[in-house]
């Protein structure tokens, strides 16, 4: 019987092999056909990348590199389009998180400039974002890209059939988030879609097993099994090996559920077969997990640590944890990269509008000159006068943006000092993961049972704790990403106490990314009866982060001159009082003289030395505060204190 079932195996594949070498021989003829450099070639050239996209990654970027070059080459948009589209495809089955992402955000940049000629490149461009979003299990930001793209689709007025596995995607997200109901919704959609699609077909088989895999998490296994086997034959249909893999496992898994270990051992074994002739590493982990857990139910420990090992060097190869870092530093860079694009397209339209200005004064003056030759003089000092406070404008303008930037140098450092403690835990406990892999490999050769099972749970305890510092870096970049967009000038329910802790941390966190020789007491009292009240937290931010700022700068200057006995410290402060709440940020630094505590808050007026503050800071501070209502009082004494105490109204 043994011997039936591996022949059966073995015809299998090789029935799957010849199909799939029959229509890889059309697409290459079809290539061969197209000698010239024009789209004819590009559509060919993608057609074949798209193809090894799910067999034979490598070479699903070769032909995508193709694509890209000879696109660029002929200056053919929607080649380009198609080339990082499927350049993404080819990096994400690889589980290359980070150059996925850059193609993706590539598609994305490329179909924006295509929405007038071709309008269905925007919406499609946002599928490869919710996918990758679904791979890091951001199942909030999927669904946002799915429907956007399925939004975007609707406008166009294209079939919604072609734009069936963006349901099915956003099936898969509602299945995570354990929301059966809308899941199912979304998956059957999805299939009855992918039903009536002729376009798309490849994608098919991707459809029909997410509709498989909710039938599954609702118990129903009878139609889960139905599916999965259509997926299974719909997939041999387009030669699709990576979708045919997939739905070997959901088959595997769903038949260990039904205790009927023969029908997934035999399925396991079609998967494990084809994921090691194409290198689906990923796949190879899943089905390695599921055939060590039957044959340790079976009790045959030869076949289980067999399984075992190969599912330890498929692990090796991808884990969880390279992705989420991967992730979040593309992320990062990324939001460097928006925001260098935003700044330049400020410029750009600042330089129009000087532009249009003097145009127009210039058609004025000539206007002015020749019919009104006779207040000649008059118009000449209007004009200087104009020159003049255009100038004055544009020097605030400078300052102010150097002030800015120089509060997001600040704000950047506290960030990059913050991130560095849970990035130095999860590196940590991956080294120690590591060592215990090794050991757990040396365990099982040995057949240490009791001994690899000890390990492993070591290796679970410090995977949690990987996950929960990898949580903590996220809420962290998360974070950055909120204080990175620009403000909507909207006041929102704020926990004023957390503002102020958030950004004293982040103000001495920069201070000490200057000078690491620097160290200050900081004492917090937080009125936790105070709740939330309605600000616009990047603004009132931005003048607690100049408090800080100021004060950290005077402790620091008075520690220059101070004796051995000194303790610099800064308190913060935060109470109800009425209808108001009174935050306090006190330092005991050198103070401020009486002869210049009236121009403290005038625009330019600074204390500290050329080059060091532009006299901003107190002045758009005081604006803010008074833009909410509140005003900013200022209590010192030369030589031992300075307190700032700021009341803001609690409603809105």
């Amino acid at each position: 019987m043994k011997f039936s079932y591996l022949l059966c195996l073995f015809f299998l594949i090789l029935n799957i092999a010849s199909g799939q070498q029959t229509y890889l021989d059309s697409l290459k003829q079809r290539l061969s056909h197209s000698n010239k450099e024009d789209t004819a070639r590009v559509s060919a050239l993608f057609t074949l990348a798209d193809y090894y996209g799910f067999v034979q990654f490598d070479s699903c970027l070769f032909y995508s590199a193709q694509t890209l070059e000879l696109s660029k080459k002929i200056n053919y948009q929607y080649g380009k389009f198609l080339g990082y589209i499927s350049t993404f495809h080819g990096l994400n089955s690889q589980a290359n998180y980070t150059k996925a992402l850059d193609a993706a955000l590539n598609g994305v940049k490329t179909g924006e400039e295509l929405k007038n000629d071709t309008p269905e490149c925007v919406s499609r461009a946002y599928y490869p974002l919710g996918l990758l979003y679904n791979e890091m299990e951001d199942y909030p930001n999927a669904i946002a890209q799915f429907q956007q793209g399925i939004q975007l689709w609707k406008e166009i007025g294209k079939p919604m059939a072609d734009e069936f596995f963006s349901f099915s995607q956003l099936g898969i997200a509602y299945l995570r988030l354990k929301q059966l109901d809308s899941a199912l919704w979304y998956a059957k959609k999805g299939y009855e879609l992918g039903l009536q699609s002729q376009r798309f077909k490849i994608y098919f088989p991707l459809a029909i097993g997410i509709l498989g895999n909710v039938y599954l998490a609702s118990g129903k296994y009878i139609l889960a099994e139905k599916y999965f086997k259509d997926a299974i034959i719909e997939s041999r249909k387009s030669d699709n090996l990576y979708f045919e893999v997939k739905n070997y496992n959901n088959l595997a898994g769903l038949y260990v559920r039904m205790n009927v270990n023969d029908s997934c051992i035999y399925y396991a074994m079609l998967s494990l077969q084809l994921c090691q002739k194409q290198n689906f590493v990923e796949s190879t982990l899943d089905v390695s997990k599921i055939l060590t857990k039957v044959y340790e139910s079976q009790g045959k420990k030869d076949s289980a640590i067999k399984y075992m090992r190969i599912m330890i060097n498929a692990n090796d190869s991808i884990s969880s944890l390279s992705k989420g870092r991967q992730f979040q530093q593309a992320v990062f860079r990324d939001v460097q990269r928006q925001q260098e694009i935003n700044s330049a397209n400020e410029r750009y339209k600042n330089q129009v509008r000087v532009y249009v200005l003097l145009a127009s004064l210039g058609i004025f003056l000539l206007l002015t000159f020749i019919l009104y030759r006779n207040t000649r003089l008059k118009q000449k000092a209007k004009i200087k006068i104009e020159n003049a406070y255009e100038q004055l404008k544009s020097t605030q303008a400078q300052l102010i943006q150097s002030e800015k930037m120089a509060s997001l140098g600040e704000l950047t450092a506290g960030i990059a000092h913050e991130i560095q403690n849970p990035l130095n835990f999860v590196n940590n406990f991956s080294e120690v993961n590591t060592e215990l892999i090794d050991e757990l490999r040396e365990q099982a050769t040995k057949g240490n049972v009791d001994e690899v099972q000890a390990i492993a749970k070591d290796i679970r305890e410090n995977e949690q704790k990987i996950t929960l510092h990898g949580k903590r870096a996220d809420a962290i970049v998360k974070g950055m990403l909120q204080h990175s967009r620009t403000s909507s000038s909207q006041k929102e329910p704020t926990n004023i106490n957390a503002l102020a802790d958030e950004y004293l941390r982040l103000s001495y966190h920069g201070f000490r990314a200057k000078d690491n020789t620097f160290n200050s007491t900081m004492q917090t009292d937080f009125d936790e009866s105070i709740g939330n009240i309605y600000l616009i937290p990047q603004d009132i931010g931005r003048v607690l982060l100049n408090l800080y700022n100021n004060a950290f700068y005077a402790i620091s200057e008075k520690k220059k001159s101070a004796g051995i006995g000194y303790g610099p410290t800064v308190s913060v402060s935060t109470k109800r009082t009425g209808d108001k709440v009174e935050i306090r940020v006190k330092d005991n630094g050198n103070g401020i003289a009486q002869n210049v505590l009236n121009k403290i808050f005038q625009p330019f007026f600074t204390t500290k030395p050329t080059g060091q503050g532009t006299g901003l800071g107190l002045s758009l501070g005081y604006d803010i505060v008074k833009a909410h209502g509140g005003e900013i009082k200022v209590n010192t004494s030369e030589g031992n204190f300075t307190e700032f105490v700021i009341l803001l109204p609690t409603s809105s």
